[in-house]
């Protein structure tokens, strides 16, 4: 079993920045890719960004385009989300994945263990 636990979330003005940290602990694979993912009230679970094991692949929505970066640190097993020019569009849950799945996956059903997720609001 592999757990993953978020943290950074919060409120924050529009146009302003939060930094989300996702640790994994247990069984984490060798190569696992692992992704940010979004869902906003009344809305399907979408892609965030996704980063491969060594950080030479990234994937990112392209409503987040040029304003997200997905990152990674091996060594402490925790993936990031620094998220700058936030938009009240932003708003959601936000929750950490990871795959066994080779490659990037960026649909949800590929992903195989989830956090518990933390709420991004963005206000206007």
């Amino acid at each position: 079993q592999v757990q993953l636990v978020e943290s950074g979330g919060g409120l924050v003005q529009a146009g302003g920045s939060l930094r989300l940290s996702c640790a994994a602990s247990g069984r984490t694979a060798v190569n696992a890719a692992m992704g940010w993912f979004r869902q906003a009230p009344g809305k399907e679970r979408e892609l965030v960004a996704a980063i491969s094991w060594s950080g030479g692949s990234t994937v990112y929505a392209a409503s987040i385009q040029g304003r997200f970066t997905i990152s990674r640190d091996n060594a402490k097993n925790t993936v990031y989300l620094q998220m700058n020019s936030l938009k009240p569009e932003d708003t959601a849950v936000y929750s950490c994945a990871t795959t066994r799945t080779f490659g990037v996956p960026k649909t949800p059903t590929m992903y195989d263990y989830w956090g518990q997720g933390t709420q991004v609001t963005v206000s206007s």
